[in-house]
């Protein structure tokens, strides 16, 4: 009985530990590292670019209802906060950026998409949801965070960060 109690705590502190090491969700207030990307139509968005504006970061995926739903909605914003402030920034977690490509053509999507990359999993991971959106803020803390599909008038208040 003393053998498995013994195996059984140094299995629970092995587990902690383990623990200690992996990646937490981004939640509200943390800060947002984010690498350079390069968009599908072939810009470099380097993450200096992306500093010290209040940005908006949206993973969805072309197979994702909710995403659906809330990527006309978002290209709205996108085009109504146009020189202003507000950077907008979407990540595909499609397979074959093909798909998202052709996702973007058929909807008439212009807003700056990247893939999904095993640097931008390590800024934002792990996900819990699609759509999953986060509002960064000037000094690169998430101000906002949203897992599924946003509603109409919640994705045009959006607009608010496109204020100084």
């Amino acid at each position: 009985m003393l053998r498995v109690r013994s195996l059984l705590i140094a299995w629970l502190a092995f587990g902690l530990m383990a623990g200690a090491g992996c990646a937490r969700a981004l939640e509200v207030g943390d800060t947002m590292r984010l690498p350079d990307v390069q968009t599908l139509d072939g810009r470099t968005l380097t993450a200096a670019s992306l500093a010290g504006k209040p940005l908006i970061v949206e993973v969805w995926a072309s197979w994702c209802p909710f995403c659906a739903m809330q990527n006309p909605r978002l290209q709205k914003l996108y085009e109504r906060t146009r020189g202003t402030p507000l950077q907008v920034l979407t990540i595909s977690i499609d397979k074959d950026p093909r798909e998202a490509t052709e996702y973007l053509r058929k909807r008439g999507y212009t807003f700056p998409v990247t893939m999904d990359s095993p640097a931008l999993r390590t800024a934002i991971s792990p996900r819990k949801g699609l759509p999953e959106l986060y509002v960064i803020d000037a000094r690169g803390r998430v101000v906002q965070k949203e897992v599924g599909e946003m509603l109409e008038d919640e994705v045009a208040a959006l607009d608010r960060y496109a204020k100084p």
